[in-house]
């Protein structure tokens, strides 16, 4: 059995701390095997620079994985190119920096981590639907984790059913707020809408309220800015069975 944690997008620099603060005592607790963390708002300023990847990496994470957000600081651009545990969506159009998925080499198993981009509200990107069909078709793994960073829960919820005993989980990222459906799908694949974030609880999605109202009120550009306020870190952990590749169990975490 392989238990993994996915931890829910990473915001600035206080989440960066206090998933370091954390993430040991989590890992020893629960036995979890390897940690997969959504990072490309880990940056001071949003985005992902090669500082806040290392800073993760080195606080215990084993795969980042990001979205819509990652090519906006042109300094990770070659950093991608040069490590491959740091992954872009997989629906980025052939060129861009980096790769789309991951193959974790855990000795006598493969994990395959595969990030995509949803379209609908998003990036005018090719169909995730599409791309995971071209990945899976040519990548053999003992198991995938599918991280779906997308604003439409109808898109989430819809690609976890296609891929619905294709891979062992599907876990939507991206709108920062943790869903209360995680599930095993009929065919054995775990399933959660969003895993939600890792930052400040009194915020709007990491960010400070006053930021966010002001720029609703005012419908003009307002910096961004992570109040420095008592956290939480949200995730689900995934026990999984490398002999069939099924999701055996999926629980939401949420813990301050």
């Amino acid at each position: 059995m392989l238990k993994i944690l996915f931890i829910g997008d990473i915001i600035g620099q206080v989440g960066c701390d206090f998933l370091r603060a954390k993430l040991p005592a989590l890992k020893r607790e629960k036995g979890i095997d390897i940690v997969i963390v959504n990072g490309e708002n880990s940056a001071v300023g949003n985005g992902i620079t090669p500082h806040s990847a290392e800073f993760l990496l080195d606080s215990g994470v084993d795969v980042i994985t990001t979205g819509n957000h990652v090519f906006k600081r042109r300094e990770i651009y070659d950093y991608l190119d040069e490590h491959n545990q740091v992954i872009r969506p997989a629906n980025y159009p052939e060129g861009c920096n980096g790769n789309g998925y991951y193959i974790y080499d855990g000795g006598s198993f493969n994990l395959c981590v595969i990030n995509l981009l949803g379209c609908v509200f998003m990036e005018n990107l090719k169909s995730p639907f599409e791309r995971i069909d071209e990945i899976l078709s040519t990548v053999k793994a003992d198991a995938y984790i599918v991280d779906i960073h997308a604003e439409a829960t109808g898109e989430k919820k819809a690609l976890g059913f296609y891929l619905d005993g294709k891979v062992t989980a599907v876990i939507g990222t991206h709108t920062h707020v943790q869903t209360a459906d995680e599930q095993i799908l009929p065919k054995g694949t775990g399933y959660i809408t969003d895993a939600g974030m890792t930052g400040p609880i009194l915020s709007v999605l990491g960010v400070k309220p006053e930021n966010i109202i002001e720029r609703y009120k005012t419908c003009m550009p307002t910096r961004f800015e992570v109040p420095e306020t008592e956290c939480q870190l949200n995730g689900v952990i995934l026990e999984i069975d490398l002999k069939t590749g099924k999701c055996n169990k999926i629980d939401r975490i949420s813990m301050i």
